[in-house]
C-alpha cells in the first residue's frame, strides 16, 4: 500500500465498474480524458475508474461513489483520429475521501486504501468451478434474454476471482447493483451477491447489446 498514490485522477463512468486484477479496455476520446492519459503515462500510469450519481440533472457535476477502482495502464495505442485505446488492469478498490481542486479539466481525488488490504492479498478463495454451475446457468439466461453475447469458454479458463469479477462488470445489472458488487467485501460475498441479485431480476427482453 506504501508505493500506491494517495492522489488520484478519475475517470468516472456510469454502470461501469473495474475490478483488482482484472483488465479492460477503454476507448478514451474526450479532450478531458485524453489530457488525463497523457498525464498518467507521464507519471504512474495509474488512474481510478468511479461510478458518478445523478446523471439526470444536467450542467451539474455529478456527485461520485464513495467506492471506486485503481487500474494502471497495461497497454494504449494511440489511433489516427487522436483517440487513445487502453488496456487497464484493476489494482484494489478505493476509498474516496475528498476531492481536490486543479486546474485540470478532469477530476481529481484524494484517495484511502485502508479498507481493502484484502485486494492485493495473491491467495486465491477458496471456491470451486462447480459453485459457479448455478450461477453461470442463470446469468447465461438473463444474458440471452437482454441480448448480450459473452465468450463463455473463455470466461471458464480464467481463474474462479476473475471470472466472478469478469461476471459482475459485464452483467447487464444496473448501475447501483454493479456498485453493490464493487463495495461487497470479498469474492466469497460477491458471488452470493451476484446469486441473490439474479433471484430478484423479471425477464424482460432488452433491446440487443454485444459484449466484446
Amino acid at each position: 500500500m506504501k508505493n500506491l498514490p494517495l492522489k488520484i485522477p478519475v475517470f468516472p463512468l456510469s454502470n461501469f465498474i473495474i475490478f483488482p486484477r482484472t483488465t479492460v479496455p477503454l476507448n478514451i476520446f474526450e479532450p478531458r480524458y485524453i489530457d488525463m492519459i497523457n498525464d498518467s503515462l507521464k507519471s504512474n500510469k495509474i488512474i481510478g475508474m468511479i461510478q458518478p450519481k445523478n446523471l439526470k440533472e444536467k450542467n451539474i457535476t455529478p456527485e461520485l461513489y464513495k467506492i471506486g477502482c485503481i487500474g494502471k495502464i497495461t497497454s494504449f495505442r494511440e489511433t489516427n483520429d487522436g483517440r487513445y485505446l487502453i488496456e487497464l488492469r484493476g489494482i484494489t478498490r478505493f476509498e474516496n475521501i475528498s476531492e481536490i481542486k486543479s486546474d485540470k479539466k478532469y477530476r481529481i481525488l484524494n484517495v484511502s486504501y485502508e479498507k481493502f488490504f484484502e485486494d492485493l492479498d495473491e491467495r486465491e478463495e477458496d471456491l470451486k468451478f462447480s459453485d459457479l454451475e448455478l450461477i453461470f446457468k442463470d446469468l447465461k439466461s438473463l444474458f440471452e434474454k437482454k441480448g448480450f453475447i459473452i465468450n463463455w469458454k473463455g470466461l471458464e479458463k480464467q481463474n474462479l476471482n476473475e471470472t466472478i469479477n469478469a461476471l459482475a462488470m459485464a452483467s447487464p445489472f444496473s448501475l447501483e447493483e454493479k456498485q453493490i458488487l464493487l463495495e461487497t467485501k470479498n469474492i466469497e460475498l460477491r458471488k452470493n451477491k451476484i446469486a441473490e441479485i439474479l433471484s430478484t431480476y423479471s425477464h424482460d427482453i432488452y433491446e440487443n447489446n454485444t459484449l466484446q
